[in-house]
């Protein structure tokens, strides 16, 4: 019998007094998070008893950063734990859950939480239905697999989604691996995440497509012209906001910016869209905080508009 398995008899846990010191963690889904977030907890005191691994590249994760962890299936990781990690893709997420519920899973009075930026609450009803006690434990990171990725735990942001009876146990889990709670509304799940994915997501795209345009222009190490560059330019817009802004669209040269179409619709078609849509979306928040005129935000929006893709 576990903690979370009452007596017969005995009151149910009361889940505004749940508090995660010295749990039995288990894992499904032993990807890069559910590894990293699992390592972090090992770390802070609690024990990991079982985890779920389908790939080969997940039960050697599980046997190089979790050793001695049994591999279970789904269900009996959860009868052997007091938390369980849901870290699954998130498409992946809502069939686990109602698939955990649908055959009698042990989920009651346990804690279940997932790791999904887009999920909040609503995805694990089925078990929360079934006395389940749900948590978004969403580390605002990306991961890679190597051995710091717990490390990485420390200092960073997680969006957390909890019932106002468990937001002290999120809290104290968030800050044991390291972390800073922000607890975000549930309805507000799908915008947070868009933002945090494409600020991170689409930079690595945009920065590779960078060096990519580089080495075409004869530069040997794009990464080296890139990185000063690229930190400046994140720092800026950390601290300023709009006000960070700079470059031909921001200054609103029309010429430049036809240049840079000319040159992209020849050399690179692919990052031609992309380039187009950024750049009016620069030139409205600089028309929009004054930093661009009105006539000359008309002339780089024409030059844009007439761009053929």
């Amino acid at each position: 019998m576990t903690p979370a398995d009452p007596a017969p008899g005995s009151a149910q846990p009361d889940p505004s007094h749940a508090h995660p010191a010295r749990l039995n963690v288990g894992v499904v889904g032993t990807g890069r998070v559910g590894t990293a977030l699992a390592v972090a907890l090992s770390r802070a005191g609690h024990r990991v008893t079982a985890a779920s691994a389908v790939s080969d590249a997940s039960r050697e994760r599980v046997e190089r950063f979790l050793p001695g962890t049994p591999v279970l299936q789904p269900e009996e990781v959860v009868g052997a734990a007091d938390l369980v990690l849901l870290t699954v893709p998130d498409d992946a997420l809502p069939g686990l859950v109602g698939g955990l519920a649908a055959t009698g899973a042990p989920v009651a009075g346990r804690l279940l939480a997932h790791a999904s930026g887009r999920h909040g609450l609503a995805v694990l009803d089925p078990a929360a239905q079934r006395g389940a006690l749900p948590l978004a434990l969403h580390p605002v990171m990306t991961f890679t697999g190597r051995p710091d990725d717990a490390d990485r735990l420390v200092g960073i942001c997680f969006g957390v989604t909890a019932p106002a009876v468990l937001r002290p146990a999120a809290e104290v889990l968030v800050m044991e691996m390291g972390g800073e709670p922000v607890f975000i509304a549930e309805a507000d799940r799908d915008l947070y995440h868009a933002a945090l994915a494409g600020a991170a997501n689409h930079l690595v795209t945009q920065v590779v497509q960078a060096e990519d345009l580089l080495t075409k222009a004869g530069v040997a190490q794009p990464a080296r012209m890139l990185g000063p560059l690229l930190s400046a330019a994140l720092d800026n817009a950390l601290r300023l906001g709009d006000a960070a802004l700079t470059g031909p669209v921001a200054r609103g040269d029309a010429d430049t910016v036809a240049g840079h179409v000319a040159a992209l619709r020849t050399e690179a078609p692919e990052a031609l869209p992309a380039y187009l849509a950024l750049a009016r979306l620069t030139a409205t928040r600089a028309l929009a905080t004054g930093m661009l005129t009105a006539p000359d935000a008309r002339r780089l929006l024409d030059v844009l508009a007439e761009a053929p893709l």
